[in-house]
Formats: C-alpha cells, sequence, structure tokens
C-alpha cells in the first residue's frame, strides 16, 4: 500500500480491479480547507485518460511493474508475437494494446510493462519513432515545392503516412510512431 504522497508520474496503481498510471499528479494545499492531489490517470486497457481528485493521505494499491525487451517477430490469427530478448521466451499480444501497432516491422525492439506478481502483460510500447522504407507513392511534380504539402505514401508494414513531395519509391523516412506523422528523410 502507498499514499497519495508517494505518487510520482509513471506509477502503475489497481483502482477497482482495472489499472492505472500517472500521467501527471499536482499536490494543491488551499488556503481554506484540507489538501488534496489531483492526477491525470491512464487507463492500460483501453488508453483513455481520465482526471481524478484524491484528498491527501489516502492509501492506495500500488502495482509493481517492470519494463521488459521484446522483440517483434511476426504477426498471425493470435495477434502479434514479441520474443523476450534475453530469457527467449514469447508471447502474443493483441493489436490494441500497442500504439503504433501499424508501424511494427520484424526485428523492432518494444519495451513491455509486466505485472510482476501475476507475470501479465498490460501494455508495451513501441519507439518514438522508427525507419521505414517507402513502397508505393505518386512521383512528386518537379517545382511544386512553393508550400508544405504532404502526398500519401504506403510504407514497408502497409500503413499509410503522409510524406513531403521530394519523397519517392524506396526513400527511407523516419515516423513518429505516437501520431503516425513524418519527421525526415533518412539518407542510406
Amino acid at each position: 500500500m502507498a499514499t497519495t504522497a508517494d505518487f510520482k508520474n509513471g506509477m502503475c496503481l489497481d483502482i477497482d480491479g482495472t489499472y492505472f498510471t500517472i500521467v501527471e499528479f499536482l499536490h494543491v494545499k488551499p488556503g481554506k480547507g484540507p489538501a488534496f492531489v489531483r492526477t491525470k490517470l491512464k487507463n492500460l486497457k483501453n488508453g483513455r485518460v481520465i482526471d481524478k481528485t484524491w484528498n491527501s493521505g489516502v492509501k492506495i494499491n500500488e502495482v509493481r511493474v517492470e519494463r521488459r525487451p521484446y522483440q517483434y517477430l511476426y504477426k498471425d490469427d493470435m495477434g502479434l508475437n514479441f520474443m523476450h530478448t534475453e530469457t527467449f521466451e514469447q508471447i502474443s499480444l493483441p493489436a490494441e494494446v500497442i500504439q503504433g501497432s501499424e508501424f511494427l516491422k520484424e526485428g523492432e525492439i518494444c519495451e513491455a510493462m509486466v505485472e510482476a506478481s501475476k507475470e501479465e502483460v498490460l501494455t508495451c510500447e513501441m519507439p518514438t519513432s522508427v525507419v521505414l522504407e517507402i513502397t508505393y507513392t505518386e512521383p512528386g511534380i518537379k517545382g511544386d515545392t512553393a508550400t508544405n504539402t504532404l502526398k500519401p505514401a504506403t510504407v514497408e508494414t502497409g500503413a499509410e503516412v503522409r510524406v513531403p513531395l521530394f519523397c519517392n519509391i524506396g526513400d527511407k523516412v523516419r515516423i513518429d510512431t505516437r501520431d503516425g506523422s513524418y519527421v525526415e528523410r533518412v539518407k542510406a
């Protein structure tokens, strides 16, 4: 058991059987009345962020979470298959658990949050950006560079992203996995 004084960003809590992580928190001591803590909590099952206010000193159930590296192997009808990079244990996760899963390519290393007592994988986080090769895009028109115009492009994982006009088939681009936006073109 922990109290609200132990709160820190990234801490995992068990609230009524649902796991949440603390996104941000603020201790408030008003001039009148008791102190309280405002928090933003992210639900680990569906990714929703909620606001919750706690009275100062309230006891809460802290969940011990370990971060473990997993390598992406392949996708099948069971979901996405990963292998622990140290123990070679394999797990299968549904694609909904991973934000930006459409940018996963074989061999990519992800970080899984595992509830230590039950050995249950709560969520899996991709790197913030990945380098992917463009497999299809319309050719850019010469001289059409006056504005920051973007065109659709398909990358090697099958995901569709928007890239600048100067990007062509075979170019490698860095994609932000959080929102699927183009970051830069990578020189090979």
